[in-house]
């Protein structure tokens, strides 16, 4: 247990200093700007652009429904709403806290990105969101 502990550790942190955060940022930001530029003005980030995990991307689509959004969206898995409030189709009171509508709250998607996510996962996604969102 001890070894597989050191090892993980070993492993993030080679991670880390390979630059692993800003890479998984760099494709988290095209996963919201290609929806963003397809739908102009229905895409809205759900939080700050700044300070925010580099692995995950928390957005809502006007005029979808999170669960609708995933349901018409082939090949991607992820959840709606927040963290703490996912599957359930009810407003998270975590967004709804920090000031959503609750319209825009039940559109929210949280997509996370993964350490073996690639450039092509990314369009794969985006081209999925796309697809089901204009369909709304």
């Amino acid at each position: 247990m001890a070894v597989a502990l050191g090892t993980a550790a070993q492993l993030a942190a080679d991670e880390l200093a390979a630059g692993a955060p800003a890479r998984l940022a760099a494709l988290r930001d095209d996963l919201h700007q290609r929806p963003a530029v397809a739908l102009p003005g229905r895409v809205r980030l759900n939080g700050p652009d700044g300070l925010r995990l580099p692995n995950t991307l928390n957005v809502s689509v006007d005029g979808a429904l999170g669960h609708e959004l995933l349901a018409a969206a082939d090949r991607i898995a992820a959840l709606i709403g927040s963290a703490c409030h996912s599957g359930t189709h009810t407003p998270s009171p975590v967004l709804t806290a920090m000031g959503l509508e609750p319209a825009r709250a039940l559109g929210a998607l949280r997509l996370s990105l993964g350490r073996r996510t690639t450039p092509e996962d990314i369009e794969t996604a985006a081209t999925a969101l796309i697809r089901a969102a204009a369909a709304r």
